[in-house]
This record gives C-alpha cells, structure tokens and sequence, in this order.
C-alpha cells in the first residue's frame, strides 16, 4: 500500500542532497573543526561555510549564528540566557498562550524562580487583538518572545508589529521569535521582522533531526545554559555535529519560498473546500494562517480513533504537535475552542514534498472514517 505523508510540521523527509552531505561529512571530512591540523582545518571550512550559509538564508550575519541541538535547546538558550543577562533591568516576562512547550515551559520554570510571566491569550482561533500585548508589556519587560507560526493550526501572531510596542513602552525587552514553523515556508528576515533572538530548526525544512540554530543579534547579551569549551563562542560549547550542520546548511539552500508557495496554497484551498463540503467537519485554522498547516475537527470521532482509522488507510497526520505525544493540546484549549472540536482536531501539515493524490487519499480515508467510525459524546 502506497502512504500519503502529510505530517511536515512534526518532521520532514531529509532531502537527498542533504543525506549525501550528512554522509560525506562522517566518513571523508570526518574531523573535528577545533583540531589543529588539516583534517581539523577542513571541517573547520565546512563549518564556516554552513554559518554562512544559514545566515544568509536569513539576512543575518555569519557572527550572529549559533549551531543548536535543535528548536527546543535554541528556544530555551534564548529564554534562559537573555532573562540571566537582563534580570537587573526588571522581572517581567510576556509570552502568549500558544506557544511550542518548548517556550512556554522555560516561562513557567521562570515563574517558579519569581519572574512574573504575562501570557497574551488569543480572542479566538482567528487570532489577537495588538491591544492586549500593548498591555502585556511595560517599562519593567525584559523579554517578549512570540512565535512567527503556530505549530498545530498555522496561525501567525502579529509579530512584525512588536518591536514598535516594546520601543513605545521604553522596555529594555530583547525580542524572540520562535521561527522553526516559519523557516523555509515564510519569508523570514531578522532585519526585517527586527528581532533580537529567533529559532530555527533543521528538521522543518528537509534536513536532519538534531540540529537547528539560533540567530542573536549584534549587541544582544545572552548568557550561556552549558559550559565547557569556546565552541560558538562559549555561548553553546561542545563539539559541533558537523555532519549535521552541513546538512542543515543544505536543506536552507535549498528553500525556494515564493516556488514552493505557489505550490502549497492550492493545495490547502483544495482541502479546505473539500472540507466545507463535508458534513460534521469544522475547519479550525484561520483564513490567513501559514498555507502548510490545516486543522480541522471531525465532530464526534476522537482524534486518535481517526488518527489510527486513517494509518491504516496508508494517510499519516496528526491530532497536534509531535511533543505533546497525544496529550490535550493547550493550543487548541487557549484559541477557546470547545471540547468537542478540541478532542476531535485532526492537523494536516504540507511540505514541498506534498501532492494532490495525498490530499485526496486523506478525503476518501476522511468519508470512510466518518461513515464507519463509532461516533462517541464528546
């Protein structure tokens, strides 16, 4: 049986150049870039190259890029290292309500040790009102950080308009930018969107699991989370998963936003229409949210009874981020849908790799589902 992969927003396939890369990297140019001789000078070169490369896939400045685990450590670095740098400057700290655990659990450990945390809900599933973020944030804010997609329904807060409150406000707030949903799919440009700190991961975008990076601005004062070595400027010591970062680096070659946009968009419309056309399907991702991410809730049916009904139909999806590994999703609870639509909530998520056949398996498996499935109170 042939299977339909459209779960891009929990990982995706690494591309075939990035494997190679991936390869290449651990059994020829295998040595360790802190070494002082020429195996050592070559991975070196690999290294810098790679800076290069995914800071210009974000206008950003080689110096400016720091190699990561991942989204979560790169999420957590800039939380915990930019509110240790700045914590004599005041206790506030201002998130929202649907952010990755990743973020949203560094502010809860922050509120444990004394910070107070603002979290800015949305009204409903179409998003928020700028005005409650101007509220959120006072003299006292040392940071705000929003996410540039949100990962289970698409949704896009109104990021480019926050550094204007955060200067308004007279904050000494640095400005992060959780941007692994948004990378490769949005045009992300740090000068642009003005931001101090932002994540991004390699995994989204075709490469490997492992890696991703964070950008922090020239003149942004983070303090490290690890200790150890002078790798990355002693911000992030240990060293570096070169195969790994090579192969990012050619993942963020190899985003084309505006071609693989053009491919996308349709396709969502494609499903959303088919969607409406369904009886008992509520679409819960708004208009205006990121092309590669649909949530949908088929009332009545739980969402891991269509998860596992759909699986078996060769159609893989998922009930919301890969993280929560099936628990009750805070973002659906926090966009104030009903219990109801929040327990039958199916997320689609698109990648370069996604087809009109794929759309269509879903929608035959989807009838099926709906008409043979037990429908249970929910």
């Amino acid at each position: 049986m042939s299977f339909h992969y459209l779960d891009n927003s929990a990982t995706t396939r690494v591309s075939e150049a990035a494997a190679n890369k991936a390869l290449m990297l651990m059994r020829e140019n295998f040595g360790n870039p802190s070494s002082l001789h020429s195996f050592g000078f070559s991975a070196e070169k690999e290294l810098d190259f790679a800076r290069s490369t995914i800071a210009q896939a974000i206008n950003a400045k080689e110096s400016e890029i720091y190699f990561t685990s991942g989204g979560t450590e790169a999420n957590n670095l800039a939380i915990m290292g930019s509110v240790e740098a700045r914590k004599r400057m005041g206790k506030k700290i201002v998130t929202t309500a649907i952010e990755h655990s990743s973020v949203l659990d560094s502010f809860k450990h922050l509120e444990s040790l004394g910070f107070e945390v603002e979290f800015v809900y949305p009204k409903d599933e179409q998003g928020f009102d700028l005005a409650d973020f101007e509220k959120a944030i006072d003299e006292k804010t040392i940071l705000v950080s929003v996410m540039l997609v949100n990962n289970e329904t698409g949704l896009m807060p109104p990021v480019s308009k926050i550094p204007a409150l955060i200067k308004r406000k007279g904050a000494p707030a640095a400005f992060h930018i959780d941007a692994v949903q948004g990378f490769g799919k949005e045009n992300v440009n740090v000068a642009a969107l003005r931001c101090d700190l932002l994540s991004i991961s390699a995994h989204k975008i075709h490469g490997p699991k492992g890696v991703g990076a964070l950008f922090v601005k020239k003149g942004t004062r983070i303090l490290p989370r690890t200790f150890g070595g002078k790798q990355e400027n002693s911000i992030r010591p240990g060293t570096e998963a070169l195969p790994l970062i090579g192969a990012f680096a050619v993942a963020a070659s190899e985003i084309k936003v505006l071609e693989n946009s053009e491919k996308i968009k349709p396709l969502n419309q494609y499903l959303r229409q088919k969607l409406a056309e369904m009886d008992d399907i509520i679409i819960n991702s708004p208009e205006d949210a990121s092309s590669y991410i649909l949530n949908f809730s088929a009332l009545g049916i739980r969402s891991e009874t269509m998860l596992h009904h759909l699986s078996s139909q060769g159609v893989y999806v998922s009930s919301g981020s890969a993280c929560s590994k099936g628990g009750k999703s805070h973002v659906l609870a926090a966009l104030h849908l009903s219990p109801e639509r929040a327990d039958s909530a199916i997320r689609v998520s698109f990648s370069k790799e996604s087809t009109k056949e794929d759309i269509d398996a879903l929608l035959e498996a989807l009838r099926l589902g709906l008409n043979t499935l037990q429908r249970v109170k929910l």
